[in-house]
């Protein structure tokens, strides 16, 4: 969420910076709610007044024996129309909040003005693409030969969107999320946490999917308590950990980093990636969140996205990490580069990972802050988050780039002690 008093006195620039993400504000609709609320709010607090001052005056009245039945009358209307303004008063201000829940973060000036990912910015390459001389098959096929990788199965047990893996590619994909979360603990420095899957959604407020992107969430209505939403992606449970939290300096940074299931309705809607696993409803993701001091932020967010860096680099995987464009970031990021690994079946770099700064957007949805060490006031935190990989994506990358001409799958060096010395997937 933005900071409501620079969307109030800096509408104007505000806008601005939101038409190079192709968001338009209505500024007029925000200027005149902003005059009503300010009208209203006079109103209230003068009715306010007026009604300590005739409850005050009943008491004095009450010494001097006079008959106090018109000022009780007096109080008893100002007390409705009190409450009447204050009811109207927090429409306004509930009209407002919604406006502003709605509105997407200000782009960092470093963030490559653009309309859509046709404008995002190459950074660098890593590795080159293999050039195969036979006539080279996708996941879906690979997958498929000895009924590893099932998707007629999954269709039967739960529809479009879904897959079964089995045998060795099973035991593959389970291997690359176990050398995944290694790697960012021992090496990285995160923490590992196991966090529930279904959260509330006032954790999804927090870190922003809603009320925007609700269609996107599968959701369990419950007559008996608040429904529960099953989680797009860890980013949420974890992040939302120093939600109401007061941080003392001293515990800055956190790093944490979570291997789960992601569920998502929205998967395939755009008509894209009808084949294979690239895009599911249900899908594995480590996800890697940071929790800093806003100075260390920029510098946290090059850390994060060197960390999926080397997943990559370890399994040797062809990729390039771009910067998105203001237009083609997500709704709660300042700056984000995308990991895009080399698919070749595609013949073209696919995303992989996404490493977002969200500055203080899910801060201060959260109310998650902490203590200056300098003016020993609480200060909004900023957060960051991003893939460390998406499991399912990286195991595509991996059986297309490591397969060989009879079909059978070389596994990466840095995996085979997780796949009880396989070398050879036949």
């Amino acid at each position: 969420m933005l900071d409501s008093k620079l969307v109030r006195t800096q509408p104007q620039e505000v806008a601005k910076r939101l038409a190079t993400r192709g968001f338009t504000l209505d500024v007029e609709k925000i200027e005149a709610l902003e005059e009503q609320r300010k009208t209203v709010q006079i109103k209230t607090e003068q009715l306010q007044a007026d009604r300590n001052s005739r409850a005050k005056a009943i008491g004095q009245a009450k010494q001097r024996g006079e008959d106090i039945i018109p000022l009780l009358n007096e109080v008893d209307q100002l007390g409705t129309d009190l409450e009447s303004s204050k009811r109207e008063l927090e429409a306004i201000q509930a009209e407002l909040d919604n406006i502003l829940l709605n509105i997407p973060n200000l782009p960092d000036e470093s963030v490559p003005v653009g309309a859509d990912e046709d404008d995002n910015v190459e950074v660098r390459r890593w590795g080159t693409p293999r050039t195969f001389d036979f006539t080279i098959k996708d996941h879906v096929d690979l997958g498929a030969k000895y009924g590893w990788l099932d998707f007629e199965a999954a269709a039967k047990l739960s529809g479009a969107r879904f897959a079964v893996l089995r045998g060795p590619i099973a035991r593959l994909h389970r291997a690359l999320a176990q050398f995944m979360i290694n790697l960012h603990t021992s090496e990285h420095g995160y923490e590992e946490a196991y966090t529930p899957y279904l959260v509330q959604a006032t954790a999804l407020q927090g870190t922003g999917q809603l009320p925007k992107f609700e269609e996107d969430l599968f959701k369990l209505p419950r007559e008996d308590a608040a429904d529960l939403y099953m989680i797009p992606t860890a980013e949420v449970p974890l992040t939302n950990l120093v939600a109401g939290e007061i941080l003392d300096a001293k515990q800055l940074p956190i790093k944490l980093v979570a291997h789960s299931p992601c569920f998502r309705s929205e998967a395939g809607a755009s008509g894209k990636d009808t084949r294979g696993m690239i895009r599911q409803h249900q899908f594995d993701k480590v996800e890697m969140v940071r929790i800093v001091e806003p100075a260390t932020s920029m510098q946290a967010l090059e850390e994060l996205t060197a960390n999926a860096e080397k997943v990559l680099q370890l399994l040797e995987l062809p990729y390039r990490v771009i910067t998105l464009c203001t237009g083609d970031m997500g709704f709660g990021a300042v700056k984000t580069y995308d990991i895009e690994v080399w698919v070749p079946s595609q013949d073209k770099y696919r995303e992989i990972s996404s490493c977002s700064n969200c500055g203080d957007f899910q801060a201060r949805r959260m109310l998650a802050r902490y203590r200056n060490p300098e003016t020993n006031k609480p200060e909004l935190v900023h957060t960051l988050n991003g893939s460390g990989l998406a499991v399912g994506r990286t195991l595509v990358a991996v059986l297309e780039n490591y397969q060989q001409a009879d079909g059978s799958i070389v596994v990466p060096e840095v995996l085979r002690a997780y796949m009880g010395g396989i070398e050879v997937i036949n």
